[in-house]
Parts: structure tokens; C-alpha cells; sequence
């Protein structure tokens, strides 16, 4: 059984939080952006206490200020006094960056799972590995993501009606956004880890999930492990969500056939499944092939054939690929089922073609 621990050495380190076992750290971010790394997101947890930042200047390490080059001019004349001013508003938001706080809720050390869960102060995150990739978050003044989850969330408007599963629920930031969206559906959500959904129950908010909502639709919550037989439901599923990873990459199951072949029968005549598929691991042999660069994409490619699509997020830092199966969908009519942030979003899905 797992237990709560103190703070380890190497995370207290990174954070800039006490050491002394207590369940809350207030540290104080230069950096805490999340960002894509590898297919999921990750958090820079570049931090530093006060006394810290008042060694440094108040400044991090090598940062270059943008306006150097122009710094000779300042004080001469109207551009001068612009570019001063402008240099004089990025290091107020720098140094207002450098003092936002941020708080460790917990730290606990599963089986499965070295579990964090970070409090900002404009969103709740949670890491699971040593790799600070993050699994879950939710803004507290928005909805939307801006990752792949928000992807995730379109996939109601192009599967029959029925029950969704979602196979990776960590803490349960693809049942909010789907809920949240299409109000009266009933989730299915899986997670091996028991400790992990407690957590999550307690600063994600599964919990309020868990209740009939006025619309009807609700989360249901089994333990175990998402790929088993015991996966499934009388007439199958609508859908089927696959969000999962371990240590900061794809379970190696997904890059399996048989893994696919079983999951395609846990559905309904029609039902689709949705997948975070992670990052590029391989060079793609020829151009407009890219979807042959990511193992499972390919592993679902000789499973579902012609009836298979793709899409890929590309960010500054990454590359994330998406897949989905069953026919290739009507982008257009796609397009106008989902709310309007989300619209533009899904007329990037291709055909994978052998």
C-alpha cells in the first residue's frame, strides 16, 4: 500500500521547497509554463525561493533582455524614451512572473506512480514521473487547454450515442472538458492506480464528476488496468478515449496489433477510438508521409487499415500525433458539431495512406 512521503530530495531540489515532510511547499516560479515534450506536456519547474532571487539580482541566470541592442539609445529623443519604456514593462512582468507563487498540495509514492499535484495561480497541475511531464490540468479561469485534450473532447460530435471510455483517466482532465461540452454523456474512466484517483478525486474535482449532473451525464470510475478483458460494456462503447503513458512515453501495448484488434471489439457498430499517440520516434521515409514516424499510428495503421486517420500538433518544442479510427470523417460537418473554439480544430485530420 502506498504512503504519503515527504518531499524527495531531487523534487524538493527542483521546486525550491522545504525538506521537512510537510504536504505543502510555496515556492516562488521564474518559469512554469507548460509546454509539449515528447508527445505530453511538460512542466518547467525552473524555481527559486526569495532569498535566492535576491542573490541573482532578481534575475535569472543568462537571460538576454530583448532591448539590449537599443539600450545606447535610451534617453534620446522619442524612440529612445519608447524603448525604454518598453524595456521598463518587460522587467515589471518579468519580476511579477518571478514572484507568482505556486504551491506543492502533495507528494505521495504509489505503486505505479510518483504523484504531485502543483498549485498555480491560474491552474491546478499534475505530474506523475521524474520527468515532470504533465498529465493532467485544469485552468481555473478557463476551459480549454490548448493541448491535445481539447482534441480529445471533439470526439462525441462523430461517434453514435452512447457511453465513452476513457482508458488513462489520471486526473481527469478529458472527462471535465468532454462533460463540460456534452453535458448529458455517461463516461467510463480507467486507472490503474488507486491512490492516483483518490488524489485526484480530492483537488481535480473527480469527485463532482462522479454525480448526475443536471443534464444527466456523469463519470464512472473502475480500477484496473484499461486493457484488460474487463474493459467493456453491454453493446459496446460510443467511444473509446486512449490517453495512456508511463515514465513519460506510450505503454509499449500500444504499439502492438493485438492491443487494437482487442479495443476494436469493446465497440458499437460505428464507435470510434480516439488516441494520444505521443511524439515522433522514427524518420519518416518519404514527404507527406509523416504519420509513419509515430509506432502506434503505424501499429493501428495494419490493424484498421484505410479506416484510420491522423492529425499532428506541432508546437515550437514538439510534435504530437493524434489518431483516430473508423472512416474518415466529414471535417465540415465535424467542424459545425463542436462548440466554436473548437471548430478550426478538427479540419486537420488526414487519411493515413500505406
Amino acid at each position: 500500500m502506498a504512503t504519503a512521503t515527504a518531499i524527495p530530495p531531487p523534487v524538493a531540489s527542483l521546486l525550491g521547497g522545504r525538506r521537512d515532510g510537510s504536504s505543502h511547499s510555496t515556492v516562488f516560479l521564474t518559469s512554469g509554463r507548460a509546454h509539449h515534450g515528447d508527445g505530453v506536456i511538460r512542466l518547467l519547474l525552473v524555481a527559486s525561493t526569495r532569498a535566492e532571487r535576491g542573490k541573482r539580482g532578481g534575475r535569472g541566470g543568462s537571460q538576454k533582455p530583448i532591448f539590449a541592442p537599443a539600450r545606447a539609445e535610451a534617453g534620446k529623443g522619442e524612440a529612445g524614451r519608447e524603448i525604454s519604456h518598453l524595456r521598463q514593462e518587460q522587467e515589471q512582468e518579468e519580476e511579477e512572473e518571478e514572484s507568482s507563487p505556486f504551491t506543492v498540495l502533495t507528494y505521495v509514492r504509489s505503486q505505479y506512480n510518483e504523484i504531485m499535484v502543483v498549485d498555480t495561480p491560474t491552474s491546478r497541475i499534475l505530474t506523475l514521473d521524474d520527468t515532470n511531464n504533465v498529465h493532467s490540468i485544469l485552468y481555473k479561469e478557463q476551459m480549454l487547454t490548448g493541448s491535445y485534450w481539447d482534441e480529445l473532447a471533439t470526439l462525441p460530435a462523430v461517434i453514435p450515442e452512447g457511453p465513452i471510455a476513457i482508458l488513462g483517466l489520471g486526473g481527469g482532465t478529458a472527462a471535465h472538458l468532454i462533460l463540460d461540452l456534452w453535458p448529458s454523456l455517461h463516461l467510463v474512466g480507467w486507472e490503474i492506480d488507486p491512490i492516483l484517483i483518490d488524489k485526484a478525486r480530492d483537488y481535480f474535482g473527480l469527485s463532482d464528476l462522479e454525480k448526475h449532473n443536471q443534464a444527466g451525464g456523469f463519470l464512472s470510475i473502475h480500477v484496473g488496468d484499461a486493457l484488460s478483458p474487463s474493459m467493456s460494456v453491454p453493446g459496446g462503447f460510443a467511444g473509446i478515449v486512449v490517453d495512456l503513458f508511463s515514465d513519460g512515453k506510450v505503454l509499449p501495448q500500444l504499439q502492438e496489433a493485438n492491443t487494437w484488434l482487442e479495443l476494436e471489439k469493446q465497440l458499437m457498430p460505428q464507435g470510434r477510438i480516439m488516441v494520444n499517440c505521443g511524439g515522433a520516434d522514427a524518420k519518416k521515409s518519404r514527404r507527406g508521409e509523416a504519420w509513419v514516424k509515430n509506432s502506434t499510428v503505424k501499429a493501428m495503421s495494419t490493424v484498421f487499415n484505410q479506416k484510420l486517420s491522423w492529425k499532428l500538433m506541432a508546437t515550437t518544442e514538439s510534435e504530437n500525433y493524434l489518431a483516430l479510427t473508423g472512416p474518415a470523417p466529414d471535417l465540415d460537418s465535424w467542424s459545425a458539431r463542436v462548440p466554436s473554439q473548437l471548430n478550426s480544430n478538427v479540419k486537420h485530420w488526414k487519411p493515413c495512406g500505406l
